[in-house]
């Protein structure tokens, strides 16, 4: 089932859409800034509103750190940005925060710290993070390894048409892991896949027709 499982706990994806939208002023500013690439600008703007609490700049701030885009890259000092939104409960930080964890960037690598925060994302419907959480207990990495647990993320995450998860949640069935062994359904989750443009969705498609 491994080979099967291709988004692991350990890939730190930086979420860069904030969790509600931005209101006119220097947020919207920064944030336009650093979606138009002028970091020196988005840091400028962005930095005075995370050292005055605003979780969305301080999330912001914690990628600037993570990526080095207009700061030098510096992982310790994006935990710590990550640290401070994602206790103001902003559901990006609070994934991202895990990624760090689970990567071992700017903290010791801790699946179990890492597993303190995703579960966090993922109730507010993250789906990141939800189709983390379900390759966690698929693999055992910092939970204990419960294929059910695994399906029952994994179908969070690929009800919102996340590619990853819409794989690994067809491989479940098709391997009757977690679930009982459903060749149509496995099929069902393969195409939404596939259908995507995921490449390895469309090859597992083709074996399974050519199996069944």
């Amino acid at each position: 089932m491994t080979d099967l499982i291709r988004a692991g706990l350990l890939a730190l994806v930086l979420s860069l859409n904030l969790t509600a939208p931005v209101s006119a002023g220097p947020l919207e500013d920064g944030v336009n800034a650093y979606e138009h690439r002028n970091y020196s600008a988005a840091l400028e703007l962005l930095r005075p509103l995370a050292d005055q609490g605003n979780d969305a700049a301080q999330a912001y701030l914690g990628n600037m750190y993570a990526s080095g885009q207009g700061a030098p890259q510096d992982y310790a000092e994006a935990v710590k940005w990550y640290r401070k939104a994602a206790d103001k409960a902003n559901v990006r930080a609070q994934y991202n925060l895990g990624g760090m964890y689970a990567s071992g960037w700017g903290v010791p690598q801790d699946y179990a710290e890492a597993l303190k925060w995703f579960p966090k994302a993922a109730d507010q419907g993250l789906a990141d993070a939800q189709s983390g959480l379900g390759v966690a207990y698929a693999t055992g990495q910092g939970v204990p390894q419960d294929y059910a647990e695994a399906v029952k993320w994994y179908r969070k995450a690929a009800d919102q048409g996340f590619v990853q998860a819409q794989y690994n949640l067809a491989a479940m069935y098709d391997s009757g892991q977690g679930v009982p062994q459903d060749y149509a359904e496995a099929a069902k989750w393969y195409r939404k896949a596939a259908d995507r443009g995921f490449a390895q969705a469309q090859s597992y498609l083709g074996a399974l027709y050519a199996k069944v």
